[in-house]
């Protein structure tokens, strides 16, 4: 009675409802505590099985590039595009390796592949000899020892025998552009010449063709577009020949390169009356000069093969 006259009832019972609240807060309060160790813990749990299985992939991955690795074979450990002056470094770095007597083999190695060399180079290569059959023609050099293995694809033919010295034996016209000499361009629709000093070039001429392109009709007029194309390729050849003629005797060199088209390349040494030197496919487009430059450049490239 004395607490209901004085207010006090009232305050009990809201401090026994708030006791009551505090304790719900209480055991809410532990069970998400609970719950946030158990999600940690199994966070810990997940992440470390995420670990376990990525270092099994890094592992499964390894093993699948062994397995394909020996699958395939060997590989050739770095390929490298030479010219000019890297090229003539590289060169160099070759020809002052020294071994003992015969303890270097040179060996050109024809489009067949080794042959006179291959018993020499197995010896040394063992099954990586077939990495000299892909980069034939080429020019291998390899040591007794086997510190160094490399093959190089000379723009010339190299027709000599397989030596062993005591040193590489390189010649750097194999590879660098040296004296006088005439390098002639043809396409279907293009022509050009230079005369060059080693790298510099001291005379040119060319010209372009009108030849019809491609034609995508087909009946008589596929068959009459093809034959007039054939007669401007004809004509073409003609002008090419006659040029490339007139500018080697004027030139008065001993040597002529001639690269391009393939098939016009092959059709113009084969019905010219000179004899090229080398020939080779090149990729250059663009006006006659600007095409016989991308020629030169694409011609005096060897590429390196570190076996």
């Amino acid at each position: 009675m004395l607490d209901e006259l004085l207010g006090r009832a009232s305050l009990k019972e809201r401090i026994d409802d708030l006791e009551e609240e505090n304790e719900r807060l209480r055991e809410r309060y532990e069970a998400e505590s609970e719950r946030r160790a158990d999600a940690a813990t199994a966070r810990q749990e997940a992440e470390g099985e995420v670990n376990r299985l990525e270092d099994r992939i890094a592992q499964l991955e390894g093993e699948l590039d062994r397995v394909e690795e020996a699958d395939s074979g060997p590989t050739v450990r770095r390929r490298e595009q030479l010219r000019g002056a890297r090229l003539a470094e590289v060169l160099d770095r070759l020809a002052s390796v020294r071994t003992g007597p015969e303890g270097a083999l040179t060996a050109p190695v024809g489009e067949a592949g080794p042959d006179a060399a291959r018993d020499d180079l197995e010896d040394v290569l063992g099954d990586r000899v077939a990495l000299v059959d892909d980069a034939a023609p080429c020019l291998c050099c390899v040591d007794d020892a086997g510190l160094v293995s490399v093959t190089l694809d000379p723009p010339i033919r190299l027709d000599r025998d397989p030596t062993w010295a005591d040193r590489f034996a390189i010649e750097r016209e194999w590879f660098l552009p040296t004296g006088r000499y005439a390098l002639a361009l043809a396409r279907t629709d293009l022509f050009a010449v230079g005369v060059y000093e080693a790298d510099e070039r001291v005379d040119y001429r060319g010209f372009e063709s009108d030849v019809k392109g491609s034609h995508s009709k087909g009946g008589f007029s596929q068959a009459r577009f093809e034959r007039i194309r054939d007669e401007q390729i004809d004509a073409h050849l003609d002008r090419c020949r006659e040029a490339l003629t007139t500018a080697v005797e004027d030139a008065d060199t001993d040597r002529l390169y001639l690269v391009g088209q393939r098939g016009v390349v092959e059709t113009l040494a084969e019905e010219a009356a000179l004899d090229p030197d080398a020939t080779a496919a090149v990729d250059a487009t663009g006006t006659p000069k600007s095409a016989l430059s991308d020629a030169h450049r694409s011609f005096w490239t060897t590429e390196l093969r570190v076996l």
